[in-house]
């Protein structure tokens, strides 16, 4: 297997680790068993159900989620795979999480930092409501996504920093499956990006969501770091998936990540 010879590299995604040859370079035996036996037990399970009684009693739970939305509850799992997505009362294309701080607000309360475990689990527990759902982002629906789309491609392919680095470099065709910091580079729409975070990061030891793994990436990377829920960091995560929601992936949450 060739390694990909650049310094630091943007690992936006870890995928669903199997013991195949070329993930022997990933984990030691001793972290490919506890791998299997957190499959079993996942840690972030816990994060989910604290989510779902912290969002069900300070904004509301899923009736007053579907309520803000302007859908019936019966309407939510596939809602909720489509997002990022354009909410017309908030004039922008927001993240699930953005969505709660806007019912916080208009419900007289105060919002939850995006980058906190509070939200960090209240997202994943509104996401684990799409579970099985096929994800369906719609980058065509209107032109307000159109836009995210486009910028989301920008930031993905366009280098920047020092070192003149972009996602693109470590997740293009030509570079998915070889090796770098004893990593695979994984192929981000089939490793369901979209579909797996928020998710358990065994080398965190904490929730992590699908933008919080991007800074960690853009830090790695020595990138100026894009900040959560803003235009740029949202569009991105269109696009991403986007990649997911061609290769027909369903949403799995929470995930478990390396």
């Amino acid at each position: 297997m060739k390694r990909v010879i650049l310094p630091l590299a943007l690992l936006t995604a870890m995928g669903t680790v199997t013991v195949s040859a070329s993930e022997q370079f990933a984990m030691s035996d001793a972290d490919r068993a506890m791998y299997s036996e957190m499959l079993e037990n996942n840690p972030a399970d816990i994060f989910v159900e604290e989510g779902g009684e912290i969002f069900e009693e300070e904004i509301g739970g899923e009736a007053a989620l579907a309520k803000f939305l302007g859908i019936s509850e019966k309407e939510l799992p596939k809602y909720v795979a489509g997002f990022p997505r354009y909410i017309k009362k908030l004039g922008n294309v927001v993240g699930l999480d953005q969505v709660m701080q806007a019912m916080q607000v208009e419900q007289g309360k105060e919002k939850t930092p995006l980058k906190s475990g509070k939200m960090f689990s209240m997202l994943a527990y509104v996401k684990s409501l799409a579970n099985d759902e096929v994800i369906n982002i719609d980058v065509n629906a209107d032109e307000h996504i159109k836009a995210a789309y486009a910028l989301g491609e920008e930031v993905y392919m366009t280098p920047r920093g020092g070192r003149g680095l972009a996602c693109n470099s470590c997740h293009s065709a030509d570079i998915i499956g070889q090796v770098l910091r004893t990593q695979p580079l994984p192929d981000l729409g089939e490793n369901n990006v979209a579909g797996t975070w928020p998710a358990y990061r065994m080398t965190k030891s904490s929730l992590r969501t699908t933008q919080r793994r991007f800074q960690g990436c853009m830090n790695n990377a020595l990138l100026a770091v894009i900040p959560l829920g803003s235009k740029e960091m949202n569009a991105l995560e269109v696009y991403v998936n986007k990649l997911a929601a061609d290769k027909q992936k369903t949403m799995a949450i929470p995930g478990l990540k390396r």
